[in-house]
């Protein structure tokens, strides 16, 4: 992390300055990431301009996929993956819903207990699909030969414990089952390797900065390259390999996985491609820096105070039992925090300093 990041307290502590700039400004101390993130000034500015240009140019704008292919192009150098691996669509619970359709009949996908719905709900209503669940520090050893998939969020929503991504995908690989990660509530913030794992999905509107119905779905692995790719089941016209003549009728799928593609949501990704390149610019490894050292000091706070949070070594979320009734009085005073099964759940990202913790530490007393 750059030094100019870090100025001194009058009592010798270091003082973290939030990264971006001037690109955010909000009106609030805004600690919930994990639900949903900020829009920088430069996207939200384009999407401005986009809305007016639909005034007279249609709700697609000018250019319908020029935006979307930045975005791609963006996602896939963020997690070091080539553009024609990556799929655009509009959530988790698609792209789920996809890779549960890729599984044989009779498979069984293993993933955590408690795991994000968006996730693992597809996967279980699926018919055929035999979803088994054991704890998330468990996962990898449960791994078994009759094991088809297994699926997990990198970092749990709930408590942001941090998967042991390693752990996992070599107990996959020694047992010939495919992986499934949901990265939402980690690009962006931890440095990560899609290429490792078969699906990789994210819901870009938490730590990537993007609205909703940005989501993107990276694929590592052989899929595609010296494997088939799975069935491209819900391929719609921007799924064609010749766009122009997939309007009617059959297609033929794109040979990459823009096969996969939705209709996207236009202005969704005219922001997302500004939201994304300002992640590039900073680099997911300052953020990470940055955001943990954050969740480091209000967990030395929490601490001084007699309260002791969820452990989750090394995440930039930080969720505390008996704290619950506190959100409503937080709410209030402008600082805005989220309750998740009965935690009181903060999430620490670039726009935040040690200013924006010891205010919610503060109030918390």
């Amino acid at each position: 992390m750059d030094a100019a990041h870090f100025a001194e307290h009058s009592g010798g502590m270091q003082r973290i300055e939030p990264l971006g700039g001037d690109e955010f400004a909000p009106e609030t101390t805004y600690l919930n990431s994990a639900s949903c993130g900020l829009l920088p000034r430069r996207s939200a500015a384009a999407l401005r301009a986009a809305v007016e240009e639909s005034v007279s140019y249609g709700t697609m704008g000018r250019d319908y996929f020029a935006a979307a292919t930045a975005s791609r192009a963006a996602f896939a150098r963020l997690m070091d993956v080539p553009a024609d691996r990556v799929a655009l669509g509009s959530s988790v619970a698609v792209q789920s819903a996809f890779v549960a359709a890729s599984l044989p009949a009779g498979a069984e996908v293993l993933a955590p207990e408690g795991d994000f719905s968006s996730l693992v709900n597809p996967l279980a209503a699926h018919p055929g699909i035999k979803l088994r669940t054991v704890p998330l520090e468990a996962l990898a050893d449960e791994v078994r030969p009759g094991t088809a998939l297994v699926a997990l969020s990198a970092v749990q929503s709930l408590d942001g414990r941090i998967a042991d991504l390693a752990a996992v995908r070599d107990a996959a690989r020694t047992h010939g089952a495919r992986t499934y990660l949901d990265v939402t509530q980690a690009a962006g913030w931890l440095p990560l390797r899609a290429a490792d794992f078969d699906f990789v999905v994210a819901g870009a509107f938490k730590w990537l900065l993007c609205p909703k119905g940005a989501t993107f779905m990276a694929f590592g692995g052989d899929l595609g390259r010296g494997e088939e790719w799975p069935a491209a089941l819900h391929a719609g016209w921007v799924a064609g390999e010749d766009i122009g003549a997939s309007n009617y009728g059959p297609i033929r799928p794109a040979a990459t996985a823009r096969r996969f593609d939705e209709p996207h949501a236009h202005y969704s990704y005219v922001a997302a491609e500004h939201s994304l390149g300002l992640l590039a610019e900073l680099g997911v490894s300052t953020v990470h820096a940055h955001n943990t050292a954050l969740a480091d000091h209000y967990r030395a706070g929490l601490t001084e105070r007699g309260l002791t949070p969820r452990p989750a070594p090394g995440s930039a979320i930080v969720s505390t039992p008996g704290l619950a009734d506190a959100e409503e009085r937080l709410a209030a005073a402008g600082v805005r925090v989220a309750v998740r099964g009965g935690l009181l759940r903060a999430a620490f990202h670039l726009y935040n300093s040690t200013d924006d913790v010891d205010r919610l530490l503060s109030l918390l007393d």
